[in-house]
């Protein structure tokens, strides 16, 4: 900015002042988010081993005698064995079972704005007074 005065010359001339400029302004703004999941899971079933055994003997022995003895004689004589073996076996086997799973999730945001504000002005000289009333420094 500057005034130029030209003091009293005797002619009427006024003259204003010069002033420009610039204005530089910004917006930035920035949004950043970022996330992330992650979860599993494990089942698993069990093992079962049965085993069942059963066994049965019987045995016996025996002697049988009879006699008649009335006129007529009678005489018998047994003899006998009995024997009997029963058995049974039963396995059971189950297996195990199992499972797992998984999932992971992720996520990314971002938000950005940038605005740019430029302002430019300019301001002049003012004069007040006729043609005749300038100097050289007009030409």
């Amino acid at each position: 900015m500057s005034d130029y005065d030209m003091g009293d010359t005797g002619h009427d001339v006024d003259y204003g002042h010069y002033e420009a400029g610039e204005q530089h302004d910004g917006l930035d703004q920035l949004h950043q988010a970022h996330g992330s999941e992650a979860d599993a899971q494990s089942q698993f079933g069990v093992y079962e081993n049965d085993h069942h055994a059963q066994e049965s003997t019987d045995f016996s022995q025996g002697h049988h005698v009879e006699y008649d003895q009335p006129a007529a004689v009678h005489y018998e004589s047994d003899d006998f064995t009995n024997y009997s073996h029963d058995a049974s076996v039963d396995d059971h086997v189950f297996a195990a079972e199992g499972s797992e799973s998984s999932h992971q999730a992720e996520f990314s945001e971002l938000d950005a704005l940038q605005q740019r504000f430029d302002g430019a002005f300019a301001s002049g000289t003012e004069f007040h007074g006729g043609e005749g009333q300038l100097g050289v420094a007009s030409n």
